[in-house]
């Protein structure tokens, strides 16, 4: 058989890209937002005014009644001809003019055939509401409809009434709603464009070049070039510019030590075979001095036997950590202050020593952890302060002080050194991988891995402040074994 090619089906991502540049940018909708915006106030300005438009037309309408019905009123009968009155009728719109003085109703001018009333206007009680609604009624719906016109009377009367036609006020509404829509599309080819310009270039303008620098930021991190610059300015963008070049030097940092885990990875990764190599000879020829009938081999052998087993496996953790990894903690009771008293055997720290190790823990106190993880940490933390307190003048006292107490069900532990303490610009970055190092060959590593170790196995170490120069004080805190009561084991603190 034939082989058939299917068709492809597959959309082409290029009508879309010119679809998305067709759209219009951050400047182009700020342009529209600025025509419409100013396009709703002035309809806003609008509605109320038309209305005081209409009310103001029939105000003059009614003074033009008032002043007729006083001239109406004080002629003699039949002293005004039919065309004279006819005549004052049509230059007012009006088919008639009548006053009601004293609950009397006076009729003082009318056309022959008065029309049938189909609107009521009472200009003397004047609500805004009505009066926007009656006048929008006119405006969309007004012809030839007849209305009757009251408002207050000359003299001592009580109102004067007009009858005219809304076809004139109609004509009127319009010619100045039409100067109204002219004034707006004037005003918003104004207003609009200066208020575009003044938002594209305080507000736009900014944020583009934010959104260019973090794309260079983006595609070349490691150039300083590409960090924002932050400008003078005092409002919310000023402080984004700032908060984004924080960000983007906090962002650098870290890029540089995870550079610096991946080269020591390698870098461990290229020992770590002959360091096991070297460790294995050692560890070969202790042995053999293990056979040795000295009574001092004897008794420091295991020591050190055991300390070569933890070198090799030190090692071998060191490279699992540059991959990222470490071994999942087997928790277990553990004897707290005999761990304790084998790291200070181990590091040849004891209370006769300098510096002097100083242990306060309950005998019966233990702690739910990982043996050889816990003495990580413990071997960690007595080796800064023995370091920080060997750089002290021999007059200086020169003491690590180890407490633990039960709490809550946990078990609070405090390492405190006399030392010169923690330098307060590295507090906030001690438990960071390469910026806790405040010592010199310091590699900043240690801590983090405490830290680590610590919460994999349900716990937590934290700086208890200090004033400079007054030691270091580290609280760990640990699940602690409920059951105290039975037998402690032999081989490291482990049950």
């Amino acid at each position: 058989m034939n082989d058939v090619k299917e068709p492809d089906l597959s959309i082409d991502p290029a009508p879309r890209t010119q679809i998305g540049q067709l759209r219009p940018g951050l400047s182009g909708r700020l342009m529209l937002l600025s025509v419409l915006f100013v396009l709703i106030a002035e309809v806003l300005i609008y509605v109320p005014s038309v209305a005081n438009f209409r009310n103001t037309w029939l105000n003059d309408r009614l003074a033009q009644g008032r002043a007729a019905a006083l001239v109406l009123e004080r002629a003699p009968p039949d002293s005004l001809s039919r065309d004279l009155t006819d005549e004052l009728l049509k230059g007012m719109d009006a088919t008639m003019i009548a006053l009601r003085i004293e609950q009397s109703r006076r009729l003082l001018a009318v056309v022959d055939m008065p029309p049938e009333i189909e609107m009521e206007i009472d200009l003397r009680d004047r609500k805004i509401i009505e009066s926007i609604l009656t006048s929008f009624d006119i405006l969309l719906f007004g012809s030839m409809r007849t209305m009757r016109i009251v408002g207050p009377a000359p003299g001592g009367g009580d109102f004067v009434e007009l009858i005219i036609n809304e076809r004139r006020l109609r004509t009127a509404m319009l010619d100045y709603s039409w100067s109204i829509l002219l004034v707006s599309l004037v005003i918003s080819g104004v207003v609009a464009p200066l208020l575009y310009l003044v938002l594209n270039a305080q507000i736009v303008r900014p944020v583009k070049s934010l959104a260019e620098a973090l794309a260079r930021f983006r595609d070349q991190p490691e150039n300083v070039q590409t960090l924002v610059v932050p400008s003078n300015r005092a409002d919310e963008l000023g402080e984004l510019e700032r908060s984004i070049a924080d960000m983007q030097k906090g962002l650098r940092q870290q890029l540089r030590q995870r550079e610096h885990l991946a080269n020591l990875g390698l870098a461990v990764a290229k020992i770590n075979h002959d360091l096991r190599n070297m460790l294995a000879t050692a560890q070969l020829m202790a042995d053999r001095l293990a056979a040795t009938a000295d009574p001092n081999v004897q008794r420091f052998m295991p020591k050190m036997l055991e300390t070569l087993d933890r070198a090799i496996a030190f090692c071998q953790a060191t490279l699992v950590y540059g991959k990222g990894q470490e071994q999942t903690p087997d928790l277990r009771p553990v004897a707290l202050l005999m761990l304790v008293n084998d790291v200070g055997d181990q590091l040849m720290l004891a209370p006769q020593t300098v510096p002097a190790l100083e242990v306060d823990i309950p005998h019966g106190l233990r702690v739910n952890a990982d043996a050889g993880h816990l003495q990580r940490v413990l071997t960690n933390l007595l080796r800064n302060a023995r370091s920080a307190l060997e750089n002290l003048p021999a007059r200086h006292p020169k003491v690590i002080r180890i407490t633990a107490r039960a709490e809550e069900g946990k078990v609070l532990m405090d390492v405190i050194d006399s030392g010169p303490g923690i330098p307060l610009r590295i507090r906030g970055t001690l438990f960071q991988a390469f910026s806790g190092g405040g010592q010199r060959g310091s590699t900043g590593l240690g801590l983090t891995i405490a830290l680590e170790l610590l919460r994999g196995m349900g716990g937590d170490m934290k700086l208890i402040e200090t004033p400079v120069g007054e030691g270091a004080h580290f609280r760990l805190t640990l699940p602690a074994v409920a059951e105290a009561s039975s037998r402690l084991p032999r081989n490291g603190g482990r049950a």
